[in-house]
């Protein structure tokens, strides 16, 4: 982000969490949603389904798909977006450590294989 200061430039470092970088609540969940609906959406994509045919195979209707295809997210729990994954045949592993000393906060990280 970048905002300008008597006439200089300053460039703020990103936190890695535009939600939070934003200041909005529930940022880390809300990060966590994202990452899982892309999951999803490039599953839908990459198996060239249909939202109708997407909307079948996990029991939603078709608006709901363009939803989850527009990052529309405030009707989708991460559990229900997890579900969604499992029933496009996907694992869903979910690792719970210690965090780092340096952290200051533990922290969500969802990664794909």
């Amino acid at each position: 982000m970048a905002n300008r200061k008597n006439g200089r430039r300053i460039v703020l470092r990103s936190s890695g969490n535009v939600f939070a970088d934003l200041g909005l609540p529930n940022a880390e969940k809300e990060k966590t949603k994202v990452r899982l609906a892309f999951e999803i959406n490039q599953i839908i994509e990459n198996g060239r389904l249909s939202q109708m045919a997407a909307a079948r195979r996990l029991k939603i209707n078709q608006p709901k798909i363009s939803a989850l295809s527009n990052y529309r997210l405030d009707g989708f729990s991460v559990e229900r977006l997890m579900n969604f994954l499992t029933a496009l045949d996907r694992d869903v592993d979910i690792v719970i450590r210690s965090k780092p000393k340096s952290k200051r906060s533990g922290r969500i990280l969802v990664t794909a294989a």
